[in-house]
């Protein structure tokens, strides 16, 4: 069973920590539906702390010793979870720069080619 004083130190962190990301999404510095797994994963730490026959029954039913073990567990899991969906994220956002660089040559090479063929055109003034 956890101690009533790490239930109380847990509380406090998983409350500085949705102060944390509330504090970020104000600031717009996260967008709202990248958080929502943070905000997700910090609601389930939360039951478990407020519940812990919950924490109780998971750690016997996956075989873990110690409940503070299965709380560590469960927060690797879900740190590891975030961490793929951060990583699909750069891996969209870097197709997007490279495809927007792309476009970007494309369209200073179409002006490079123009502005030739006006100054090619133009008769030279004497």
């Amino acid at each position: 069973m956890i101690s009533p004083a790490l239930r109380l130190y847990f509380a406090i962190g998983l409350t500085l920590y949705f102060l944390l990301i509330f504090a970020f999404l104000k600031r717009k510095t996260l967008f709202l539906k990248y958080t929502l797994l943070w905000i997700f994963a910090g609601i389930i730490m939360g039951i478990l702390i407020v519940f812990p026959e919950l924490l109780k029954w998971f750690i016997h039913v996956v075989d873990i010793k110690t409940p503070v073990n299965g709380l560590f567990a469960i927060s690797i899991f879900f740190i590891l979870i975030i961490l793929i969906s951060i990583t699909s994220i750069v891996s969209k956002q870097s197709d997007n720069i490279k495809r927007l660089v792309q476009d970007n040559a494309l369209l200073e090479k179409r002006i490079r080619e123009l502005e030739n063929k006006s100054t090619l055109g133009k008769k030279p003034e004497e």
